[in-house]
Parts: structure tokens; sequence; C-alpha cells
């Protein structure tokens, strides 16, 4: 088994180097003809086409002169013309440059201060294209102010595999359950996949507007996505951390609350365990594999990863539980569980599933459509990773040393 466990090892660093490689190759490109930049009603409207989703953020930056900077992990930009893009008088200049190894971006330098009132990436279930919609509302010089930042773009890394050190925006996948033939738990007119895809495009905005995070949606449609084509769009993106987001439901006797699950073997107790084969059942019905891989040194390699992802993915847990019980309440009797969910066993990125609620319960339910609940269930969640971050930073700080 040592040998086995040396030849993993090396195996580990050998695909790690091999994954980052193929990413600089995978370059998505911006459709001039299908982009623009226009004056809105006491805004601004940016819409950008992109041929392929990709990480970014938007950034209002700090300085005499109001700015957005648009970033994008591997767009390429070269050879465009982004003055092109702009019929609008409130933004007075575009330009495109290389912001860091494996980021691009485009800079509006605004004509006076707005602040980011909408700002969106969707995909285009029939052609794979990223649509990015950022709109901007005029503001006071002190509204721009407390949301400007500090123009750090050109010191950022490209997104690597692995530990976050707290120097760049963390990469968060997200990922709705269910989709398309699969609705998931439902109750009457109102399904567990379109709730929780409601859900994650407003926590994506948030996050993204925060401006710590980047985010990608595993689903931005009602569409069946697999269980481990969700795992793997978080692999190949070298997510730092992976969301799934769920409501439950049971069928006889009464339950509420939301509750929050990692990864483990043997499932918390029998719910648990029928929760997990729940959630699996849409991808047998499609004929998905979900066995593990039967090699001895692919579960050797599955194993190192998780030695050291798996408490970093607690540490996920019990932030998410405590900051959404501070912003929401009501949590489950037992907020805190952990299953065999085959979308939790990426071995190189922490992952949480985090049940929003039971959409059988009326009060559950009466939470997941009310705008302002999500909304502070969001601030929850970000608040929740936010502190991870931190935490997780600081302990990549003492590994180093």
């Amino acid at each position: 088994m040592g040998r086995t466990l040396l030849l993993a090892a090396a195996l580990f660093a050998a695909l790690t180097a091999s994954a980052r490689a193929e990413d600089l190759r995978g370059l998505a490109r911006l459709d001039t003809a299908a982009s623009s930049i226009a004056d809105a009603r006491r805004g601004v409207a940016v819409t950008l086409t992109l041929s392929q989703p990709v990480p970014w953020r938007a950034v209002l930056l700090a300085g005499e002169v109001p700015r957005l900077a648009l970033e994008f992990s591997e767009l390429a930009l070269d050879g465009i013309a982004p003055r092109a893009l702009d019929d609008a008088v409130r933004v007075l200049d575009v330009r495109a440059e290389r912001s860091a190894p494996g980021w691009s971006r485009l800079i509006l330098t605004l004509d006076r201060p707005y602040v980011l009132s909408t700002a969106e990436l969707r995909r285009d279930e029939t052609t794979g294209a990223g649509r990015l919609e950022v709109r901007l509302r005029a503001a006071s010089q002190d509204e721009y102010d407390a949301e400007a930042r500090e123009d750090t773009a050109r010191t950022l890394p490209p997104v690597p595999r692995g530990r976050q050190q707290g120097d760049r925006p963390l990469l968060v996948v997200l990922d709705p359950g269910h989709g398309g033939f699969d609705p998931g738990a439902r109750n009457g007119a109102y399904s567990e996949a379109v709730l929780m895809l409601t859900f994650a495009r407003e926590l994506q905005e948030k996050l993204v507007r925060s401006g710590g995070y980047d985010v990608i949606l595993t689903r931005n449609g009602d569409t069946f996505v697999s269980l481990p084509e969700r795992v793997a769009i978080a692999r190949r993106a070298g997510a730092d951390l992976f969301l799934s987001l769920h409501a439950d439901a049971v069928e006889v006797g009464r339950a509420r609350g939301a509750s929050v699950y990692t990864l483990s073997d043997e499932a918390s107790d029998e719910a648990s365990a029928l929760l997990a084969s729940r959630l699996d059942r849409a991808d047998l019905l499609a004929g998905v594999d979900l066995g593990a891989a039967d090699d001895t040194v692919a579960r050797a390699l599955m194993d190192l990863g998780r030695l050291e992802t798996r408490p970093r993915s607690e540490r996920l847990g019990d932030h998410l539980v405590a900051n959404l019980d501070r912003a929401v309440g009501g949590m489950h009797k037992r907020p805190r569980m952990a299953a065999d969910f085959s979308v939790l066993r990426a071995p190189d990125i922490p992952s949480a599933l985090v049940e929003m609620g039971f959409i059988t319960s009326d009060s559950d339910l009466k939470n997941l459509l009310d705008p302002a609940w999500r909304d502070r269930a969001a601030e929850g969640i970000r608040a929740a990773l936010d502190l991870w971050a931190m935490e997780d930073a600081a302990e990549a700080e003492l590994v180093r040393q």
C-alpha cells in the first residue's frame, strides 16, 4: 500500500498540473456583434456575449474618476475594438487589457458615479454561450465610494486548484439541485428544481456584488445535469468550494427548517441515507454510473485528496449552520448532518450540501417563496463563506510556514 500511495501522490500532482495546462487552452471569445454598452434609464446597460461562460467579477474602482472593471478568467480580448461596443454617452471610454496571467478585463470610464444594480452571467442552454448583463444606476459619490475598491486586478494570479490563500476572489460553484425531467420534491405547483435555481441566481448576484467571489452555476435553466457532471464542472473550473442547494421533503410526518450536510461514508441517520439515495435516483434513471472507480490507484488518489479536503468541508458546514441560524433562524432540529452524497465526492474541493428547508412544510415553502427571506438566507451564506475563507487562508499561511 505504501508504494501505491507514493504512486498516487505522483499521479495526483501530474493530473493537477495537466488540468491547469488544459485550462489555459480553453479560452472563451467575445462576440462583439452580439455585445453592447448603452445608456439605460438613469444608468448604463452592458451586455456581453461570450462563446462560453467563464469565471468573472464586476468591480467599481476607487479613484478620482468613476470606473467599472469587468474581469474575466480565460477570455481572449486580443484584437477586439472595445470602443466599437460603446454607444453610451455616459461611458467616456472603454479599453481592454490583460490584468494578470490568465485574466483579462474591460475598463469602462464613467461620466459620473454609478453603482451596480444587477450583474449576472447566464448560459444559453442551446448554444452553450454565456451572456453577461450588467446594469448600473446613477448614485451619489458617497454611495460609489462605499462600494468602490482599490485596483488590485494586476496582482491577481490565475485561479489555481487547491487551497486558496486569501489573495484573490474565491471561485464558488453553486449547484441548484435537480432540473429537467427531474423536478425534485414538489408541493402543489412548486418544484425544488425551480425554487433552488431562483435562490442560486440570487445568491450568485449577492456573492459577486460583494467583490470577494467569482461564481459559476452548474445549471442556469430547467435542464438535467448528472451528478458526476456537476462535480466535473467544479473540477474543470478549479473551484475553491462547491455548494449544492436543495429543498428537502418528507412523505410521512412533519419536518421543517434548514440543514447542512457534508460527505461521510456513513450517514448521520436513516433519514440522511434515504435522502442521499433519493438524490441519486434521477441519475440512476438516466443510466449514469454513480459507482466509484474500481482501480486501487484511483481510490488512493481520492483518499489522499480527502485527507486535507474533508476537515475543510467540515469547517465550511459548521460556518453555514451558524450563520444561517443567525440570518433566518428556524433551523432543523438536527441542522448539521452527513451522508454519502454523490455530488459531494470531489476529492480536492471543499463541498457542502444545504437543504434550505422542507418544501413539504407550508411555513418553509412560504419562506422559500419570500424574496426578503431568501435575501437574508443568501446573506447568511455569504457571511459563512467570508468567515470560512479567512480561516482557511490563515491555515494555508501556517501550512506554508
